[in-house]
């Protein structure tokens, strides 16, 4: 065992911000993140680099939902209908950090007004000795299809399901091989979990779709 990399000591930061005009809120920014400590220092910047990357372009993102909500204001004036302030809310989450493995999503929520907001995630995984980003083919032999066994083992963990709560589209099946994303998933205590996004295989209501597909079905486990 690699006890120096074993996991990583996590901190959690938040960062808010109000974007105002006319003297009246327009847009309100959230963002929840971590930062880890290592006793590899190389390792401990090449993630924490990629976090605030991610954070940082989050930031930039929020100007533009600043203008946009401007104009929104501007709308609501001309129309004589009420302004709904903006909001926008990234907060990271650690699904994994043991056996060398650290792996985190993120969801960036954001209302614009309407009905409802949306919500869009993403996620990283690293290998914590050297502070390297994997990829999903990394966790498979070579030659394996991988992308056919996690899509049968999705697919018939929606099966399950769906006979029990109907709550994905009728052409769920499809559906999870149409909108399969090779980037959408991230490590768990019992598996490799793969996610879909809102309105991907579901309804809104349903909201993200997740499957975590055993370890024992990959062939593989997290182990320094």
């Amino acid at each position: 065992m690699n006890n120096h990399c074993y996991n990583a000591d996590i901190g959690m930061h938040e960062y808010e911000k109000t974007f105002s005009y006319n003297n009246k809120e327009m847009l309100k920014l959230t963002i929840v993140y971590p930062q880890i400590s290592l006793n590899n220092p190389q390792a401990e910047y090449r993630i924490n680099a990629q976090i605030i990357m991610e954070v940082n372009d989050y930031k930039r993102y929020a100007k533009h939902l600043f203008k946009q909500a401007i104009k929104g204001y501007y709308d609501s004036q001309k129309n004589n209908y009420p302004f709904l302030g903006y909001e926008a809310y990234m907060e990271y989450s650690i699904t994994y950090n043991e056996n060398c493995f650290f792996s985190v999503y993120f969801d960036k929520y954001e209302f614009t007004g309407g009905a409802h907001g949306s919500t869009v995630r993403a996620s990283n995984t690293w290998e914590l000795c050297r502070g390297t980003r994997l990829q999903l083919n990394s966790f498979f032999r070579p030659g394996t299809d991988y992308r056919r066994l996690l899509i049968d083992e999705a697919i018939r963990q929606a099966e399950e399901i769906q006979r029990r709560q109907n709550i994905y589209f009728d052409d769920y099946k499809s559906l999870i091989i149409k909108n399969f994303n090779e980037d959408s998933f991230y490590l768990s205590p019992e598996g490799i979990t793969i996610y879909y996004q809102q309105y991907d295989i579901a309804p809104y209501s349903t909201g993200i779709v997740e499957f975590t597909i055993p370890y024992s079905i990959i062939g593989w486990r997290p182990n320094c």
